[in-house]
């Protein structure tokens, strides 16, 4: 009878471990979404930032 039982605890141990990972692999997950959004805000300010350079170089080459 102890076999039986040890198997089942090393299974709801087995569970817990794995829940404990899921939970790490999906903080990790939308810390990592964070991340992606906020690089993607700054490269979408920096091209606009070339972009107003690109037109205001234009615009001083145009007036030569």
């Amino acid at each position: 009878m102890f076999w039986p039982m040890f198997a089942v605890a090393v299974g709801f141990l087995g569970l817990a471990v794995l829940g404990v990972f899921a939970v790490r692999v999906f903080v990790e997950a939308q810390r990592l979404g964070r991340q992606v959004t906020d690089s993607a805000r700054r490269i979408s300010r920096a091209a606009e930032d070339l972009e107003r350079a690109a037109v205001s170089t234009a615009r001083a080459v145009d007036s030569l």
